[in-house]
């Protein structure tokens, strides 16, 4: 898998180098798309490809970023529960290592239930506060507003049923994510 080189270091195989290039790429796209920083995905990455806990200053090598940015970003990752900062054995106490979360549901359900949750809740709330406020005005309005008014309820409503459904599959998989954590398969049941 691993080659010396001329002076010394280990080279990898071309095609885990591009693989790993690969993937890093991909993850901060992905990332990007889903509103994080591209760097979060490559960082992650990183991380998840590693077969040991990388510092910060091996993250800063391997990704060619600064150590501001690293920092920071891996704070986030932290505080999302998609990374955990591990302690090495022989290594300084001034060093901190990090290692990715590997169970993609706790990820899933721990992004979910923070962000997307809180904003699916609050575009709820606008919209009914938006549906309130129409309904209760009605009476006061001209007779081409009331039909606007009610125009304006019937869009808010139909899109009140998209984010009830994505509310309800948010909730289904956070379900599907503790049923994961709290019944983990028994070595006699199949994977």
């Amino acid at each position: 898998m691993t080659r010396p080189s001329a002076n010394g270091q280990q080279q990898h195989d071309p095609n885990l180098v591009a693989a790993q290039s690969s993937m890093l790429d991909g993850l901060g796209q992905l990332a990007s798309y889903f509103g994080f920083s591209k760097v979060m995905g490559q960082l992650f990455g990183a991380l998840l490809l590693s077969g040991e806990p990388l510092s910060l200053d091996d993250l800063v090598v391997l990704l060619d970023i600064s150590k501001a940015s690293v920092s920071m970003n891996l704070r986030t990752l932290e505080h999302m529960g998609m990374v955990r900062q591990v302690w090495v054995r022989g290594s300084s106490g001034r060093r901190k290592y990090y290692e990715a979360e590997t169970d993609f549901w706790q990820i899933i359900s721990n992004v979910l239930a923070g962000r997307e949750m809180r904003d699916v809740d609050r575009a709820l709330n606008v919209m009914d506060e938006s549906i309130a406020r129409l309904s209760g005005a009605l009476s006061t309005m001209s007779e081409g507003d009331q039909q606007l008014a009610k125009l304006y309820i019937e869009r808010i409503e139909a899109m009140q049923s998209l984010f009830r459904f994505a509310q309800m599959m948010i909730t289904s998989i956070l379900g599907k994510a503790h049923e994961e954590d709290s019944h983990p398969p028994s070595s006699s049941e199949p994977h």
